[in-house]
């Protein structure tokens, strides 16, 4: 079967190869082709997966129409905010019988749209999944036991879906809770920035486990404002994504905290970054959906005052540890 995937990044580029391994045809779409050449020449995507090789059977291409021409599945591995231009180009080509399975973690500043409502502005009328979870890029593209979910609203499109990119070293569950799956992707960001906050200011494994914990309930309360459902977030898309993004070394919404921690700029971070951290754009959308929805979220604001209005990080810690008392909730 042919797949198309759209986005040469390290995580486009990961699940690629995964799909290559099933034995997959896949042509795998970049908007550079000065880089796709680099990467047909040192066989290696050097920019965003250093040291893991490229199969001679992908299929690099700068081309549009070429991408897509015959793919049965398309896959989108584009960042939030250059979703929609990115794929207007892709119009023309993409049959409506094609399904879209979306990789994005994110929700945009301006529009407040999740990455399936842009696709589905742009691409209407196509069954749309969402594949998320806990699943850094550097280590699936070295193929290290991972497992994720593909949420979609279709019960046999999720299965479907499922077996494409299932394999022996990459697990995914089906799941129907396409919202609840996408939006856990999305805030789990935000909730990061604040965990690597806490490794900038040098406290410890007791500060951070509390905070991702009330940082959990934060995202079930406004996404279950938005319809998605709670237990969803007991899963990979929610807990287990967040765990993973906020512990780890490869997350880039973590170090992007962890540098803010540190008493860095925000401009300063970015300009100095090669890669996107969905979860700076991603919390001024959550604020506006949280002020519109009167949805209570202490934390997402503090990381939001940090990052937006140069609030110290170490008042915006002290502000949430000083809040008044308050029964544990869920």
């Amino acid at each position: 079967m042919k797949v198309a995937v759209i986005g040469a990044g390290g995580w486009g580029t990961a699940v690629a190869l995964l799909l290559v391994e099933n034995g997959h045809d896949v042509s795998l779409w970049g908007h550079d082709p000065a880089n796709l050449e680099r990467m047909r020449r040192d066989g290696e995507n050097a920019r965003y997966l250093k040291d893991v090789p490229l199969p001679s059977e992908l299929s690099l291409t700068p081309d549009c129409e070429e991408a897509v021409h015959g793919a049965r599945v398309v896959v989108s591995a584009i960042p939030t905010r250059w979703l929609r231009q990115t794929l207007e180009p892709f119009k023309p080509f993409v049959p409506a019988r094609v399904p879209i399975v979306s990789l994005t973690k994110g929700i945009d500043a301006e529009s407040l749209q999740r990455p399936t409502q842009i696709i589905r502005s742009v691409l209407p009328g196509r069954a749309l999944a969402i594949m998320s979870g806990p699943s850094h890029a550097e280590e699936v593209a070295r193929r290290i036991p991972s497992s994720v979910v593909i949420g979609a609203a279709s019960r046999d499109v999720a299965r479907r879906m499922q077996r494409l990119f299932t394999t022996e070293r990459f697990r995914v569950y089906a799941n129907t809770d396409p919202l609840g799956v996408e939006l856990g992707g999305a805030l789990k960001n935000v909730i990061a920035i604040a965990a690597g906050v806490c490794d900038g200011l040098g406290f410890g494994d007791n500060t951070k486990s509390a905070l991702i914990t009330r940082g959990l309930v934060e995202m079930v309360r406004l996404a279950t404002k938005l319809g998605a459902k709670k237990q969803t977030f007991a899963g990979l898309a929610g807990m287990g994504d967040l765990i993973t993004t906020s512990f780890s070394s490869h997350g880039r919404n973590r170090r992007v905290g962890e540098q803010i921690g540190k008493g860095d700029s925000l401009e300063r971070i970015l300009r100095k970054s090669q890669q996107v951290a969905e979860g700076v754009g991603t919390t001024q959308a959550v604020m506006s959906l949280a002020r519109k929805l009167r949805v209570d979220m202490p934390i997402a604001r503090e990381v939001h005052d940090m990052l937006f209005d140069g609030k110290d990080a170490q008042e915006a810690l002290q502000s949430l540890m000083t809040r008044s008392s308050k029964t544990e909730s869920w």
